[in-house]
């Protein structure tokens, strides 16, 4: 009664056209209406103290250095050395989209402003090149969605926060599975356009490709940075992302001078606009996890998959279908805060790696973003290179069902995500 009351609150109040954030608390107050606890007091320090947290605090600043980095022109050249990389092998505009993707998923953790930078640089360009529009906007939807799986991911961030697992084990971790989906589109792209008379442009001689791999260097710097800093404990991922947003800012205002000055009020506007969202789902969501965690539904769900505890691979095929169910319908956010504090005591149950079991769960959500119908990257692509969702959804279909294949490929070969992450990582 009590699982029902809760997912029946939540699902009503979206259905009528409430926010998520507040159909979080609507459905907490629900349920504490139902357990004859209700106390605006409890309501009030669950939801200040969700958003008191300090790992949270990366969250802005790799929005901001994402925000510098796009204004900053330093995607423009990331853009510019993948297409000086591969742009001359045929179908070379689609991989320069996924190498260019990659690359900026390792500068800025998010999908939505990758997918953004993506589409107004190379939608014009493939379409003008003679691919199919259609291809080439999924392909730019599908690649896009790299980005909250490899670090520093958002995503990674969030769920990290929320089941109390460590944020750097997570970005380690992150790696493999980020790249093998970076895999699966190259793979899925040489098989849908080999039949595309696309005649691609010549190789660019070794010093113009070393001049290029020059001039954007600095940007391709700020990974390393990153992953090394953390690989080696100089900063935790909080202060992580205060380097990244202090560097974007130097490089792009010093090196690069592609920002003025008068231009920082309206991309702090923007990085503050998008934290404020994020920031308020998530003490919104912490609401409704206490209240999860007193009504022991996370006790009622173990005892509801315990055929499934003595199989841990069964498990993992089991929820993974139920995320990809959920993520056809809500954002990855609202996903990762409602569902994280019901099944991490699942996992735990099975004795399921949880560093293992985020990774897997945040690239299942970020595929997510490009199933239909809400799929918001879809939504963002379609936007920004004005097309229909229709069009869109139609073209990211094949790199989509590729990139779950990965991801089921790596739930009955967990090694391809834990053996990598403990080399990254040093350790168990």
């Amino acid at each position: 009664m009590t699982l029902t009351i809760f997912l029946g609150s939540l699902l009503l109040a979206m259905a009528i056209g409430i926010p998520i954030s507040f159909a979080l608390l609507v459905s907490g107050v629900a349920l504490m209406w139902h357990m004859d606890m209700f106390e605006a007091q409890i309501l009030a320090q669950n939801l200040l103290g969700g958003a008191d947290n300090y790992p949270l605090l990366a969250v802005p600043f790799f929005l901001l250095a994402g925000e510098i980095m796009n204004e900053g022109g330093l995607s423009k050249r990331i853009v510019e050395f993948a297409m000086a990389l591969v742009g001359h092998i045929r179908g070379g505009l689609g991989y320069v989209t996924i190498v260019a993707s990659i690359m900026l998923s390792a500068l800025s953790g998010s999908a939505v402003a990758d997918a953004a930078a993506l589409t107004t640089m190379l939608l014009p360009m493939m379409v003008a090149a003679g691919h199919a529009p259609h291809r080439a906007a999924g392909l730019i939807a599908a690649s896009g969605v790299i980005a909250p799986v490899l670090p520093p991911s958002i995503g990674l961030v969030i769920f990290g926060v929320t089941a109390n697992v460590s944020i750097s084990k997570l970005f380690m971790a992150g790696i493999t599975p980020g790249l093998l989906m970076g895999l699966a589109l190259w793979v899925t792209w040489a098989w849908v356009a080999r039949n595309e008379g696309v005649v691609p442009p010549p190789r660019k001689p070794l010093k113009e490709l070393l001049t290029t791999m020059r001039r954007c260097g600095w940007a391709l710097m700020l990974p390393v940075i990153i992953l090394v800093g953390l690989r080696m404990g100089v900063f935790t991922p909080t202060e992580a992302g205060v380097v990244a947003a202090v560097y974007a800012l130097f490089v792009a205002t010093v090196i690069y001078r592609g920002l003025k000055l008068s231009q920082l009020f309206g991309i702090f506007k923007a990085a503050a606009k998008t934290t404020a969202v994020v920031m308020f789902l998530v003490a919104a969501a912490m609401v409704s996890a206490w209240l999860i965690t007193v009504a022991d539904l996370p006790g009622k769900v173990v005892g509801m998959l315990q055929p499934f505890l003595d199989s841990p691979i069964l498990l993992m095929v089991a929820i993974m279908v139920l995320v990809m169910i959920v993520g056809t319908a809500m954002d990855m956010t609202p996903t990762i805060l409602i569902l994280t504090p019901v099944l991490m005591p699942v996992v735990i149950a099975a004795k399921i790696d949880p560093v293992y079991f985020g990774v897997m769960f945040i690239m299942n959500n970020a595929i997510g973003l490009v199933t239909p119908p809400v799929g918001v990257v879809l939504n963002v692509v379609a936007g920004v290179g004005r097309m229909s969702m229709d069009t869109v959804t139609k073209g990211v279909m094949p790199f989509m069902i590729a990139q779950f294949l990965i991801m089921f490929l790596m739930v009955f070969f967990p090694w391809l995500v834990t053996g990598p992450a403990k080399l990254f990582h040093g350790g168990p």
